[in-house]
């Protein structure tokens, strides 16, 4: 039986673009549903869609974390693909990718960008592409080459076992780690990278995606590797007061009294810290895995692509 490809584009503000994105995967998949959920746009990116023959629908809530819960939860089909609605992903590599995810029994593949223009790819998002790349492959072993990709092809299995938490442009950081949290079987194939066409205007900030890109290194450590992240709280804290109780203990040896009474309470209450801090990352270990063997469990209710379920 042939699968059922939906192809997803959250948008916001995409009227110069939607259309042109619209007809370049109607003529890569032609069988495909195309559904454009429109984020509150102030132009006229719904009318475009909806003229160019995409199915569309509305997210209030803004960001695009909150279209890709929506979409995820709304939409039932066997193959995902999803890109964004500004004509810079390159529509037909869809094919080959939705062939590799079926064939390789796959559960996501990341369309990893090679740039066919050089303003496509902004300085800073490409250090920062590379900065959580190497963070990622340091937490969980192995990574992709192009984290913040938002052209991607899902299993179903994939989509709905994926708690999308994220509001905005994290969302993609939060894909790749729940692919690498369960150890699922992904892959990446090469994709072109466009510069937008003229008039249409980039949502990205430098600055303040940057800054998100960085709290969302930090979450990952204290939610993916609490022990890790604690671990380290209480070695700094432990270190700090060993440093300080040096004198001291010095002084201690030497006249049996401990005359800096207010360093001597900091020294204490930085080591009762320390193995505060420490415990509390084993107990979170304890509960990362076992929401980790929930997941788990979600992800395999459902069938692998190709797999039909048992009495199918």
């Amino acid at each position: 039986m042939t699968p059922r490809i939906a192809v997803l584009l959250p948008c916001f503000n995409e009227e110069a673009a939607i259309a042109q994105t619209v007809a370049a995967f109607r003529a890569a998949l032609p069988d495909a549903a195309i559904y454009v959920y429109d984020n509150n746009s102030r132009d006229r990116t719904a009318k475009v869609a909806r003229e160019a023959g995409a199915i569309v629908r509305a997210e209030r809530l803004q960001g695009k974390g909150h279209v890709v819960r929506r979409m995820f939860a709304d939409i039932d089909a066997d193959i995902y693909v999803m890109a964004d609605g500004d004509a810079t992903y390159d529509a037909a590599s869809a094919p080959a990718m939705v062939a590799r995810l079926v064939d390789e029994q796959l559960d996501m593949v990341v369309g990893a960008r090679v740039m066919q223009d050089a303003v496509a790819f902004r300085r800073g998002h490409r250090f920062g592409n590379r900065l959580l790349t190497g963070m990622l492959a340091r937490l969980f072993g192995r990574s992709f080459t192009d984290i913040l990709s938002g052209y991607r092809v899902f299993s179903r299995r994939f989509v709905k076992s994926f708690p999308v938490l994220s509001a905005g442009f994290e969302i993609e950081t939060e894909i790749s780690v729940h692919a690498l949290e369960l150890k699922m079987p992904v892959a990446e194939v090469e994709t072109p990278y466009f510069a937008r066409p003229e008039g249409s205007a980039s949502k990205l900030a430098t600055y303040r995606d940057g800054w998100r890109i960085l709290r969302t290194i930090l979450r990952l450590y204290r939610i993916e590797r609490p022990r890790l992240y604690f671990g380290t709280v209480a070695s700094a804290m432990a270190g700090t007061g060993l440093l300080l109780s040096i004198d001291l203990w010095i002084t201690f040896m030497q006249t049996g009294l401990v005359p800096r009474l207010p360093t001597a309470v900091l020294v204490t209450g930085l080591m009762i810290l320390a193995a505060l801090s420490f415990f509390a990352g084993l107990i979170l270990d304890t509960v990362v895995r076992g929401r980790q063997e929930v997941r788990r469990l979600a992800y395999l209710a459902l069938p692998a692509p190709g797999n039909k379920p048992v009495g199918g």
